[in-house]
C-alpha cells in the first residue's frame, strides 16, 4: 500500500469545493510549460546528430527526450506526489523504470511499432489515472483500492512502447544497434532521475507548508485536466494524420493539413478527356 492512501481521502473531503476554473487554469499551465514541443518529437537537428554521433550522443538525446516529455513527467509527478519515504519513491519509480525499459528495448529490437498519436493518447490517460488515484477516486468502487505498484508497472510498459516507437523513427542501423538502444535508454533514466530529484525536493519542502493539503487537491485535479487535454490533443492529431508513416505535421504548419483534408478530391467527368485544349505548337492533323 502507498503511504498516502490512508489520508488522501481526507484531503478531498476537507476541500471539496475548490474553484474548478482555478484547477483548469493550473492544468493548462502544466501543459504550457512545454507547449512548443511534442510529447516525444525529435527535431531534425537531433536526427542528424544521432546519425553522426556515437553512443554518448544517443544518451544525450534520450535524456533531453525525457526532460521534454511532459506526459512522462506528469505521470512521474503523480506517482511521487504523496510518497513520503525514500524507499517508497525507489519502489514505485523502479517499477515504472523496469516497465518502460522492457518495452523500449524489446519493441525496438523486434521492430514493433504503433501509431504514435494513439500510444501518446493512452499515455495521456495514464496521467488522468494517477491524478484520480491520488484523489482516492477508485476507493469508491474498490474497497481496498487498486494495486498501485502493478498499475505503475503496466503503465510503464505503455510509456516504453511510446518511447520505442519514437526511437524507431531514427535510422538505427544493424551494427551496434543494441548499444545504441541501451545508450538511449540510459539517457532516459538519467533524465528521469534529474527531473525526479527536482520533484522530490519541491514536494519535500511544499509538504512543510500549511497550504499543501489544499493545493494538493487542486494539483491532482489539474493532472486529470492535463491528461484529458493531452488525450484530446493526440486524438486531434490522429484524426489529421494524412499518412500513417509521416512524422507529426511535416508541413509548414497545422493549417496545411486541414487544407489537404478539407479539399474534395477531383473526380474527372466522363468524356472530359476529349475537351482538353491542345497544347501550343501541337500540329492539327486536319490542317484546320
Amino acid at each position: 500500500m502507498r503511504s498516502h492512501q490512508k489520508w488522501n481521502l481526507n484531503i478531498v473531503l476537507r476541500y471539496p469545493m475548490m474553484n474548478k476554473s482555478t484547477q483548469f487554469l493550473f492544468a493548462l499551465s502544466l501543459v504550457s510549460l512545454t507547449s512548443f514541443a511534442y510529447a516525444h518529437g525529435m527535431s531534425e537537428a537531433e536526427k542528424q546528430s544521432i546519425l553522426q554521433g556515437g553512443n554518448l550522443q544517443y544518451m544525450k538525446i534520450g535524456a533531453s527526450h525525457m526532460l521534454t516529455g511532459y506526459d512522462h513527467l506528469l505521470f512521474v509527478f503523480g506517482i511521487v506526489f504523496f510518497l513520503t519515504t525514500f524507499l517508497d519513491v525507489v519502489k514505485y519509480i523502479t517499477a515504472f523504470t523496469i516497465g518502460h525499459s522492457i518495452t523500449l528495448i524489446t519493441a525496438t529490437l523486434m521492430g514493433v511499432t504503433v501509431n504514435y498519436y494513439l500510444i501518446d493518447a493512452v499515455i495521456a490517460l495514464s496521467v488522468c489515472y494517477i491524478g484520480y488515484e491520488n484523489l482516492g477516486g477508485f476507493k469508491k468502487y474498490f474497497e481496498n483500492g487498486l494495486s498501485m505498484i502493478w498499475a505503475v508497472f503496466i503503465f510503464g510498459l505503455i510509456h516504453g512502447l511510446g518511447l520505442s516507437t519514437r526511437l524507431q523513427q531514427l535510422p538505427l542501423g544493424d551494427e551496434g544497434i543494441v548499444w545504441r538502444i541501451l545508450s538511449f535508454n540510459l539517457g532516459i533514466e538519467l533524465g528521469q532521475i534529474t527531473a525526479l530529484c527536482l520533484m522530490v525536493a519541491l514536494l519535500f519542502k511544499w509538504r512543510r507548508t500549511p497550504s499543501f493539503l489544499q493545493i494538493s487537491t487542486v494539483s491532482n485535479n489539474a493532472l486529470i485536466y492535463a491528461g484529458v487535454f493531452l488525450f484530446l490533443f493526440q486524438m486531434h492529431g490522429y484524426s489529421h494524420t494524412l499518412d500513417p508513416d509521416e512524422f507529426p505535421f511535416p508541413e509548414d504548419n497545422h493549417f496545411h493539413a486541414h487544407e489537404k483534408m478539407d479539399t474534395p478530391p477531383t473526380v474527372p467527368t466522363p468524356g472530359s478527356e476529349y475537351l482538353k485544349i491542345p497544347k501550343e505548337g501541337l500540329v492539327d492533323p486536319l490542317g484546320l
